[in-house]
């Protein structure tokens, strides 16, 4: 009976991916359906896809300053990991992966699977004529008047 009960317990794990910013939504589709066909096929769970979205990186990854965020939560064993990453490699579209374990010995019958979601990402490229640095300038003009008000006062 314990072996039963060892059987029917997995891992949880979370794969966070960078893909390339030209993507379109449908091949981020395409990629997390291989990804949970996999997951499936391998004898895992899926909890959750999230699309965090297109995000600047710290630095340029496949001479690309940005990069589309997904993250995969899922329940599975290291061989599913494994065969995760593998392929993960194998995609020309993905550029970074990382895997990393949540919890040990979790049944998969409490753990109900959730919808996936897609974030905005961020709007900075989209706002049209911001220019944080002109606000920077009028912040400064008005630092010096107040250094001269207190000087005259003393």
């Amino acid at each position: 009976m314990a072996e039963t009960q060892a059987a029917t317990r997995l891992r949880e794990y979370e794969t966070i991916f960078l893909v390339k910013p030209d993507l379109t939504d449908d091949n981020v589709d395409k990629l997390k359906e291989r990804v949970r066909g996999i997951v499936n096929r391998e004898g895992g769970k899926v909890i959750r896809f999230t699309v965090w979205g297109k995000k600047k990186t710290l630095y340029p990854i496949a001479k690309q300053p940005r990069a589309i965020y997904i993250h995969a939560n899922f329940l599975g064993n290291t061989k599913l990991v494994a065969e995760i990453e593998r392929n993960l490699r194998i995609y020309d579209e993905v550029t970074r992966y990382l895997s990393v374990k949540l919890a040990d010995e979790v049944d998969p019958e409490t753990r109900p699977v959730l919808e996936d979601l897609k974030l905005a990402g961020d709007v900075e490229e989209t706002r049209p004529g911001a220019a944080p640095s002109a606000e920077r300038v009028d912040s400064a003009d008005e630092a010096p008047e107040a250094d001269e008000e207190a000087t005259e006062e003393a």
